[in-house]
């Protein structure tokens, strides 16, 4: 599905966010406001715009990343070896600037790819948007503006999944389960992330599992490809 000869030119990444402010009342008016007006259009019969503030995080105006976590490929022996980093933190704009580095020094080039599960609804946009929202300026990899469709360097195994389907939303989990690749027993899911930020306070633990799900997201690729998965014994946490 994807030439074997470009693996090592992938980034794998995933992200993870939080709504900017704790609780709903801790908002300056005019963002109650907003939320507000945009809560109408998310709620089920009587729920209100303070009861859904705990899915803000998943909007960029409302939202913050606290975790990026990569993961890029080496080539060991017949098979590869997973280097996996993270930027996490609670100074969004220095953990994106870092990252923005990483891709200047290490994933500038037009053979390059990044590789996100859903990243083209959720992982790419949020991340221009945040950096856009911090006043930094967009790396080219993400930059899509006036390019062709096949000049946009970004692959999405939930797209590749789709195989042109576009009725419904394929979990990594369960494409992982699909695959029967292991993943191992966590003790949260994505929709601890904010109580573990906020309640917790615990960001190591939230990198943890953003690296897991990036270890997760190659080894689907790699399953694509009918190839040998990464095991523990082939990833390594760069510091």
């Amino acid at each position: 599905m994807i030439n074997q000869s470009v693996l090592e030119d992938i980034l794998f990444l995933d992200v993870e966010t939080v709504s900017q402010y704790e609780h709903f009342e801790q908002m300056p008016e005019r963002w109650k406001a907003l939320w507000t007006h945009k809560a109408r259009f998310l709620a089920k019969e009587d729920e209100s715009a303070e009861e859904l503030y705990d899915r803000a995080g998943i909007y960029a105006e409302f939202g913050k990343i606290v975790c990026i976590s990569t993961g890029f490929l080496v080539r060991s022996g017949a098979g590869f070896q997973l280097r996996v980093k993270s930027f996490y933190g609670d100074d969004e704009k220095l953990l994106l600037q870092e990252f923005i580095q990483l891709l200047a020094r290490n994933f500038n080039e037009p053979r390059h790819l990044l590789c996100a599960h859903n990243g083209k609804e959720f992982d790419f946009p949020y991340l221009c948007r945040r950096m856009i929202i911090n006043g930094l300026e967009l790396p080219s990899i993400l930059d899509i503006a006036g390019k062709k469709p096949w000049e946009i360097q970004h692959l999405d195994t939930m797209q590749l999944w789709k195989f042109g389907d576009f009725k419904s939303y394929t979990s990594l989990e369960l494409l992982a389960a699909a695959f029967d690749i292991p993943t191992p027993k966590d003790d949260i899911d994505g929709s601890m992330i904010r109580d573990v930020y906020y309640e917790q306070k615990d960001l190591d633990r939230i990198k943890v599992y953003c690296q897991k799900d990036v270890l997760t997201l190659c080894n689907v690729l790699l399953k694509f490809n009918q190839l040998p998965i990464i095991t523990e014994d082939d990833l390594t946490i760069v510091p």
